[in-house]
C-alpha cells in the first residue's frame, strides 16, 4: 500500500506538539482520508526518531480494550503503542508539566521472560512466556486538542502514551486468576472508578496475545524483558498537579501516583 502523502508532516506535527506542550487539531480533521495503516506508519516515524535520540524501548501498551471505548471510537479491536524506559516512574511521582492533558488508568502489566512471536499466540502461550505480572498505572496523554480523537489519531500519537508506574507485588500468572482480580480507583481519597481483570477483553492474557499476533503482521516480536501494559480496568479520570491516585487491587495491593 502506498504511503499516505502527509505521513512525515503528521509525524512532525505530533512530535512538535509533544515537545512544545501545545496540542494540535486531530489529524483526521486535517485530512479525513487518514486511516489506521497510515497512523501506524506515523507512530513508527516518531518511535524511530526517539530511538535515534538515544531512548530505549521498554515494551508496549495496549489501548481500547474495553467495549465502551471501542464503541465510542467505532472500532472492533484494540490498538497499541510503544513504551520507553524513561517513561517509568518508579517513585510514583508524575511531573505534570511534561504532559498536556493527562488521564490515568489502572492496569495489569506483564513482564516477559521469553519472546512472543509467530502470529498464532494464545493466552496460554502468554502465560508460559511471562516472568511475572504486577498492578500498574498508565498515564495517558493526547497531543490532540481536548482529546477529540478518532482511532487513527490515537494510533499516530503512540496510542496516547504518557508514562507508567509499576507495582511491587509480583505474581506468576499461573498463580493468580487474572480475570477475577478487582480494582478500586481513588482520586484524592474519593472513588473514581472500579473494575476487574475481565474488563480487558475478558482476560488480560487474551489482550497480550492479540498484541503479539497484531505485531507479527508488521514483523515485530514482543521480546524477553519487555513490559506489556494490557489495558485499563476502568475509565480514565483526568489528572492535574496536586492530585493523588490510588489503585487498590485485590491481589496486587495498593499502587500510588502523585502529580507534582
Amino acid at each position: 500500500m502506498a504511503a499516505h502523502p502527509r505521513t512525515a508532516e503528521f509525524a512532525g506535527l505530533l512530535y512538535n506538539a509533544g515537545a512544545s506542550r501545545v496540542a494540535i487539531d486531530a489529524l483526521t480533521d486535517i485530512d479525513p482520508t487518514f486511516a489506521v495503516d497510515d497512523a501506524y506508519a506515523v507512530q513508527m516515524i516518531n518511535v524511530n526518531r526517539a530511538v535515534g535520540q538515544g531512548r530505549s524501548i521498554s515494551g508496549k501498551k495496549i489501548g481500547l480494550t474495553s467495549k465502551g471505548m471501542q464503541t465510542q471510537l467505532g472500532v472492533d479491536e484494540p490498538d497499541y503503542g510503544h513504551l520507553f524506559s524513561d517513561m517509568l516512574h518508579t517513585d510514583g511521582r508524575i511531573p505534570t508539566d511534561e504532559f498536556l492533558q493527562p488521564k490515568i488508568e489502572a492496569e495489569i502489566a506483564y513482564i516477559l521472560k521469553e519472546d512472543l512471536s509467530g502470529g498464532s499466540v494464545s493466552a496460554s502461550d502468554v502465560i508460559a512466556a511471562t516472568d511475572y505480572v504486577v498492578g500498574a498505572f498508565e498515564i495517558v496523554d493526547s497531543r490532540v486538542r481536548d482529546w477529540r480523537i478518532k482511532l487513527p489519531d490515537t494510533i499516530a500519537d503512540n496510542a496516547s502514551s504518557g508514562c507508567y508506574v509499576l507495582g511491587e507485588r509480583r505474581f506468576h500468572p499461573r498463580d493468580i486468576d487474572l480475570p477475577s482480580i478487582t480494582m478500586k480507583l481513588y482520586k484524592n481519597g474519593e472513588p473514581a472508578g472500579e473494575g476487574t481483570g475481565a474488563a480487558v477483553l475478558g482476560d488480560p492474557s487474551v489482550s497480550v496475545a492479540w498484541l503479539s499476533n497484531k505485531l507479527w503482521n508488521y514483523g515485530v516480536v514482543l521480546k524477553k524483558g519487555e513490559i506489556v501494559l494490557s489495558g485499563a480496568l476502568s475509565s480514565a479520570p483526568s489528572a492535574s498537579r496536586g492530585d493523588v491516585f490510588e489503585a487498590r487491587f485485590s491481589e496486587f495491593g495498593v499502587i500510588r501516583a502523585e502529580f507534582v
